[in-house]
């Protein structure tokens, strides 16, 4: 028995080195705000995944969104399916396209804290990752030491 919990161990070890987050930053929210974004980088060395979801203690729910022009108006949406990682590539998660939604803030996001994010991929499955807040109008975080 204690071999096979062995093997099961060493099997899923790769599948879990093979996702990286780099550089996770929200901005600063205005007291009163019940919504905030994440971006991040997810670096992918393995086979194709995909992010199906996310969670954190700070929301009361996490979205997976995406901003779309339609017409020459930005909307936002949520994507249903998450954000496919290719094979050996990378995914951008960045104001203005691919993002996070904090939905239902619990407490302001105040610039200096950490948000915890738990990243749920298809086959990597659970990816703890650390927000770092940047200032309230900020368009991105310097990228030095965000790695997880």
């Amino acid at each position: 028995m204690r071999r096979l919990l062995l093997l099961l161990l060493f099997a899923s070890a790769p599948a879990l080195a093979q996702v990286q987050v780099d550089h996770a930053w929200t901005r600063a929210t205005a007291p009163g705000a019940k919504v905030g974004g994440g971006y991040m980088t997810i670096k992918n060395a393995g086979a194709a995944d995909k992010l199906v979801s996310a969670s954190s203690p700070v929301a009361a729910k996490v979205e997976l969104h995406i901003h779309t022009n339609d017409n020459g108006v930005m909307k936002m949406r949520e994507v249903p399916g998450g954000y496919d990682i290719p094979a050996k590539g990378a995914l951008e998660l960045k104001p203005g396209g691919a993002h996070l939604m904090f939905m239902d803030l619990k407490a302001p996001l105040k610039e200096g804290d950490k948000v915890p994010v738990k990243l749920k991929f298809e086959k990597a499955g659970e990816v703890s990752a650390e927000f770092q807040v940047g200032g309230l109008g900020a368009s991105s975080m310097p990228m030095h030491g965000h790695k997880m």
